[in-house]
């Protein structure tokens, strides 16, 4: 990584993200809760057993699933 491979930012006008409903904790961290599993499996390597699980998260920006 070199500066020289930042690219210059031209923003017309300034970005402003609204801060009304997001809940954060003491420690200033953006708080969600998941709000429903949307989706689990349960994938085999070798012997070793892997559930893996997609959650929907209540996100203020969209429906953010993982």
């Amino acid at each position: 990584f070199h500066v020289t491979n930042l690219k210059e930012c031209n923003a017309d006008e300034p970005l402003a993200v609204p801060l009304d409903g997001l809940h954060f904790d003491d420690k200033l961290h953006f708080v969600e809760k998941p709000m429903e599993i949307v989706n689990h499996e349960v994938k085999w390597l070798k012997r070793r057993r892997i559930p893996l699980v997609k959650v929907r998260w209540n996100s203020k920006r969209d429906p953010e699933f993982t």
